[in-house]
């Protein structure tokens, strides 16, 4: 078996304005640390319309693809831009996710990194937000549930903003284990433990500003590992984001690039477990290039040695 790594180079046409922290270097500094990984290289297909209404409805869907611009840059919401190229890679990276669902359940390779870009986590049905267009992840546990038959499929979130994306498209969805968890207070404003989701299917971890690497391996020893074994997914989702790294310029945590190891590992421990290793990691956020690069690597690296 071997670890399928799936990107394009549409993902670096969706251009934002200069100092947007969403930006076209992000993906090429992931590329570039995992370039002497041993992967298999897909490119990622463009999303087929039948997985995107999983999630957003057609007029949404419409609206995105009429509001690229020619020229310039479009802005949708107060953090959201598109450009032309934007809705081929925004596309992509929907279609990514859904197809490497399909291989890893398909038994063509052990699990999957999605390097793709527009991150997908904070994307509502009817709205973008975030720098996020359509649901990625959302859509790829859709798919896998609907079009694979699987039972029960689990989200993990380790980006430091809530998923509220993720939570918003999945939580009248007993099928899916949503776990989040984020810096709170931070944007969006969402994402506290109390909110369990309208089927009781979401786990929100706050952690507060300055959290150190202690106080994030014990939370998800005691609560993250627990549940997901308890809920035993068929299939494991990954949104990973590497922006509550310490050096990262949008949040206040405190995590090393090794807690990104020591969670790789140990979600694909409970992977191992539960659904034979089969786990697909889509890129979502981190603004500090360098620290960005280092802990996708890390988490990649963990992800082709568990995949052999």
């Amino acid at each position: 078996m071997t670890t399928a790594l799936l990107t394009h180079p549409d993902c670096l046409e969706h251009v934002t304005p200069s100092g947007h922290p969403e930006q076209v270097a992000r993906l090429t500094y992931v590329l570039d640390a995992i370039k002497d990984i041993d992967l298999k290289q897909y490119k990622a297909p463009l999303a087929a319309e039948d997985d995107l209404l999983r999630c957003h409805p057609q007029g949404y869907i419409d609206e995105i693809r009429a509001k690229e611009p020619t020229v310039g840059f479009r802005q949708l919401d107060e953090d959201t831009h598109m450009s032309f190229g934007s809705v081929n890679a925004a596309w992509r990276a929907a279609g990514g996710a859904v197809k490497a669902v399909d291989l890893v359940l398909g038994g063509e390779v052990k699990n999957a990194f999605v390097a793709t870009r527009p991150p997908g986590h904070h994307a509502l049905a009817d709205a973008p937000m975030g720098f996020c267009l359509f649901g990625n992840v959302s859509i790829a546990a859709k798919h896998a549930l609907d079009f694979h038959g699987l039972d029960r499929v689990a989200i993990v979130d380790f980006d430091v903003h809530h998923g509220n994306g993720t939570q918003a498209l999945c939580e009248n969805d007993p099928r899916i284990l949503v776990v989040t968890s984020q810096q709170v207070p931070l944007w969006p404003g969402s994402g506290e433990p109390s909110d369990r989701g309208q089927a009781g299917n979401i786990v929100n971890i706050a952690f507060p500003p300055q959290a150190s690497s202690d106080q994030f391996r014990k939370v998800y020893e005691e609560q993250v590992f627990p549940q997901l074994e308890a809920f035993n997914p068929q299939l494991l989702l990954i949104s990973a984001g590497f922006d509550a790294h310490k050096d990262d310029p949008l949040a206040e945590l405190a995590f090393e690039t090794e807690d990104y190891t020591w969670v790789t590992e140990r979600l694909v421990d409970v992977a191992d477990k539960c659904c034979q290793g089969r786990v697909v990691s889509v890129l979502e956020g981190g603004y500090n290039l360098d620290a960005l690069a280092v802990s996708a690597a890390a988490h990649v690296k963990v992800l082709e040695e568990r995949g052999r």
